[in-house]
């Protein structure tokens, strides 16, 4: 199996209501796909959205990386095609990109589908949680209501740099919804400080984990967090590589770690940090960015084959389309519950 082409597109998915976090308001999922055809008739894609608040990257540059690294690539088979990828100096969600669809076609070369090839053996179904965006005390009650009262149990609460409105907001909905599990995503709004106070004010409540308060690059701060609260802390934008993983473990600068096939460059890379992960007894959260429903199969293939170490399932991106994708058909999707089926195919359309 040798690579003869790959194309890009710009896709865009329409999102129900606007995606609000500390660091970005999102209104479409943008995305960039990659086609990679094979000789033979093989071919599968990847792709990889614009996160430049996290990632730095956006759909240009994406693309341009893309599109500078295809002549190093033509003529490769798809092993050592990982190795340039993962060779190059493009940014990590461009790999990420070029990599699910690699790993897909190894997949392929194999006779299996990517489930079967990262080793799957538990079908049973996964349950992910749903955002409640950013927003007034009020209005997040009501969503955060809204959605348990139609299946959602597990709600990630996104909060903002305001920590009197974060306090006010957990403790209304862990005061109104005493039966969902409610996860906390500061996404580096808070000082140490102000994560400190925020401890000590949510304790006794069900929170079931807060993730990144403090900004990525200030683990000593996390640390401190990490060892005065009862609540586990997760790390999410601190840990892009498994290098990363290794020194926030080692240091005890977090309890958890979110990986992600954008930060961490696909799913080989996130291979390597959830076998570290399995090693070393590290719970872990699959996650995703706002994200296409190529990039959400290939993470949700990955929790399925990980769920002994994947605590926790942030793969709502297509729950929050205004139109479901036809491959959700293919996961069986429905409401919270993400189910695999034993003879799923590699996504090809």
């Amino acid at each position: 199996m040798k690579i003869q082409k790959i194309e890009t597109q710009t896709k865009k998915r329409a999102l129900k209501t606007p995606f609000v976090t500390a660091l970005r308001r999102v209104e479409n999922v943008l995305f960039i796909r990659v086609k990679i055809t094979c000789n033979q008739g093989f071919y599968a894609y990847g792709e990889a959205p614009a996160t430049k608040a996290v990632t730095g990257e956006d759909l240009q540059s994406i693309a341009n990386a893309i599109g500078g690294l295809q002549d190093a690539l033509l003529g490769l088979a798809p092993g050592k095609a990982l190795h340039v990828i993962h060779g190059s100096t493009m940014g990590s969600s461009a790999k990420a990109a070029l990599d699910m669809a690699v790993v897909s076609l190894l997949a392929q070369q194999n006779n299996q589908t990517l489930l079967q090839y990262l080793g799957t053996k538990d079908f049973s179904p996964i349950f992910t949680d749903i955002t409640v965006s950013l927003n007034d005390a009020e209005k997040m009650l009501a969503d955060a209501k809204k959605a348990f009262d139609n299946g959602f149990h597990i709600l990630k609460v996104k909060l903002g740099s305001d920590i009197n409105h974060a306090v006010a907001v957990t403790k209304m909905i862990c005061e109104t919804l005493v039966d969902a599990e409610v996860l906390i995503d500061a996404n580096q709004a808070w000082s140490l400080e102000q994560s400190l106070y925020y401890v000590e004010a949510v304790e006794g409540l069900h929170v079931s984990l807060i993730e990144q308060p403090v900004g990525a690059d200030d683990l000593q701060s996390l640390k401190i967090i990490t060892q005065k609260s009862t609540v586990p802390i997760l790390a999410d934008e601190a840990v892009f590589t498994l290098e990363d993983v290794k020194k926030v473990h080692k240091e005890g600068c977090a309890d958890m770690i979110n990986v992600k096939l954008m930060k961490c460059g696909g799913v080989s890379r996130a291979q390597e940090i959830l076998e570290y992960a399995r090693a070393n007894n590290i719970e872990c959260m699959l996650g995703s960015m706002l994200e296409g429903p190529v990039s959400i199969h290939a993470a949700l293939c990955l929790a399925f084959a990980y769920r002994d170490v994947v605590k926790y399932v942030d793969l709502d991106s297509p729950l929050l389309y205004k139109k479901t994708p036809r491959v959700l058909g293919k996961f069986g999707i429905i409401r919270n519950t993400i189910q695999s089926l034993a003879g799923l195919s590699t996504y090809k359309g």
